[in-house]
């Protein structure tokens, strides 16, 4: 069963009342704003399976009448071991991202597909990969790929937490500018590079209005700075944050935070998936509302030159 609903600028904020919900919600199907589907989902080491999952959640998304979908981190698997992530791994060019082409060729619908395990240029010589972040758009054609640039290389030992991604895994090597879709002009990011102001700001500054980072966050992680990081990143760069998230135990060695989250211009939060199951919530993306955030907070114009914010350390008392 995958749940739909969705827990509109989160529950703590009593002050929504039930009725405006519920009038909210049946007129979404309808709204002249575009809507995207935010999902979560628990990979597991079985592709088809996990295939699945997806195949399931992006017809509920088309269904409820969005134009573009998000799936996470690890969508295609998550593995138990680096020999079994790597075996596991395919080119853009084989089965796991052509059935997804076919799949959005097939519901006219764009799909963001948050965090491929892409074979390395070379991959026949070392046996690295790259995580990828897709969009197909809805001819079934990829229009762009951003390849991780923070790989998550941590250890803390209180809290349970050792990962070294850079083990199996290529640093992206840039940037990638913002693509425009049926929802706005979004910024490809993947979950580490959540912690790194500098990375949106600059997608800020090429323009983007919907940032979003696809994400397998662990528990421990999660809890502490999940929602804190997506706001802020919202607030400071004024742009909606779509964050599609894994959920659960995906084998006996990992588990996700989950929490997939959507983050409007001010910073509130739109809806929440919860840290239980898989399922989706459906966003309006109004740019109107982003637009009237900027001009009344005009941020972007107060910004100084990139020169200035490295600066500090030239200033001679």
């Amino acid at each position: 069963m995958f749940r739909s609903s969705c827990i509109l600028t989160a529950s703590r904020h009593l002050f929504l009342s039930s009725r405006w919900i519920t009038q909210h919600l049946c007129k979404m199907s309808s709204s002249p704003q575009p809507v995207a589907a935010v999902c979560q989902m628990t990979a597991t080491p079985d592709k088809e399976a996990n295939f699945s999952v997806c195949n399931n959640l992006v017809e509920e998304a088309k269904q409820k009448g969005a134009s573009m979908v998000f799936l996470p981190e690890g969508f295609d698997y998550i593995g138990s071991t680096r020999e079994e992530t790597l075996s596991l791994s395919e080119s853009l060019e084989g089965e796991t991202v052509s059935r997804f082409k076919c799949l959005a060729r097939k519901l006219k619908l764009w799909i963001s597909l948050g965090g491929f395990h892409e074979q390395g240029p070379n991959w026949e010589t070392n046996r690295r990969i790259y995580n990828s972040h897709i969009i197909i758009n809805d001819k079934g054609n990829i229009v762009s790929v951003y390849r991780k640039a923070h790989l998550f290389d941590v250890e803390l030992p209180e809290k349970g937490i050792s990962l070294k991604e850079s083990s199996f895994t290529i640093s992206g090597p840039s940037l990638i500018a913002p693509v425009q879709t049926p929802i706005g002009k979004v910024g490809l990011g993947i979950c580490y590079d959540l912690r790194f102001p500098e990375f949106s700001v600059a997608l800020q500054r090429q323009g983007v209005e919907i940032l979003t980072y696809p994400s397998a966050f662990t528990v421990a992680t999660g809890a502490a700075h999940w929602e804190i990081l997506l706001r802020a990143r919202a607030i400071e760069t004024q742009c909606f944050v779509l964050a599609a998230a894994q959920v659960g135990p995906h084998h006996d060695k990992r588990s996700s935070y989950g929490h997939a989250l959507a983050v409007d211009p001010w910073g509130e939060v739109l809806g929440d998936c919860g840290g239980e199951q898989p399922g989706l919530i459906m966003v309006e993306i109004n740019l109107d509302k982003l637009k009237s955030t900027r001009r009344n907070m005009p941020v972007l114009e107060h910004q100084r030159d990139t020169d200035f914010y490295h600066s500090l350390e030239k200033i001679q008392l």
